[in-house]
């Protein structure tokens, strides 16, 4: 059980974290009119986002699939992606969640219920 609870939390972060890159342009231009500055700003942010949610999702799939969940290197990985999965679901409640956006007010959702799965997953 706590190999399917573990791939499918990384296969969701992972998948939410390609959305936040194939939706940059669109989200920058929501934005309307920015300076250069702003604009390459936003767009730094957003990208860096999914770029984190993707390598959390790729680093928990990848050592449970060569490791398997019942070791002490996963277990750790486990932990310390959802500690980090909380700490931007905390961000992003205080700040993006506040917008109008959909997809950005259940972003802290996502994260935390993908973390929760990372916790049960890795308790042994």
């Amino acid at each position: 059980m706590e190999y399917v609870m573990v791939c499918v939390g990384s296969m969701v972060i992972l998948l939410w974290g390609i959305g936040h890159l194939i939706s940059t342009r669109s989200v920058v231009a929501g934005f309307g009119l920015l300076s250069g500055d702003n604009r390459r700003i936003i767009t730094m942010e957003w990208i860096a986002e999914g770029l984190t949610m993707c390598f959390i999702g790729l680093l928990v799939l990848i050592v449970t699939l060569y490791a398997g969940p019942h070791n002490l290197v996963s277990i750790i990985v486990y932990r310390a992606s959802a500690w980090m999965l909380i700490a931007m679901a905390g961000l992003t409640f205080v700040t993006g969640a506040r917008t109008s956006i959909t997809p950005i007010k259940i972003c802290p959702l996502v994260k935390s219920i993908v973390a929760i799965l990372f916790f049960l997953g890795s308790a042994w």
